[in-house]
């Protein structure tokens, strides 16, 4: 019998699979599901000396909208906080970049950097 997996369960699946793909293009990981009052940072990666903070998506499919589509500009004020507090917290003295890694279906993901 199978069971049926949870949204968590699905979006750490996803978040392996970006993190995955992110390390074969050379990035270090910082952290993960980095959490305070303000929302949660899916993944924190170092690329040469510039902290990347990643925010994955999954869609199962398009008809709501495309993963990449999904990141909101509402979505986009909370991890801006949610870093701010990170780099207090943390003491963060580096450049600091926005990218996504929206993944559609069973498609490759797709690696946006600058996002916002």
């Amino acid at each position: 019998m199978r069971t049926k997996i949870s949204s968590i369960e699905k979006g750490g699946l996803y978040e392996d699979r970006a993190l995955s793909f992110l390390l074969q293009q050379g990035q270090t990981l910082v952290a993960r599901n980095y959490w305070c009052k303000w929302g949660e940072l899916d993944l924190l990666m170092d690329e040469k000396g510039v902290l990347v903070v990643v925010e994955v998506r999954y869609r199962k499919n398009v008809r709501y909208g495309s993963a990449l589509e999904s990141v909101t500009s509402t979505k986009q004020a909370r991890i801006i906080a949610a870093t701010k507090h990170y780099i207090v917290a943390k003491k963060v003295d580096q450049p600091i970049r926005f990218d996504v890694v929206a993944i559609t279906g069973d498609t490759s993901p797709q690696w946006v950097k600058n996002a916002f």
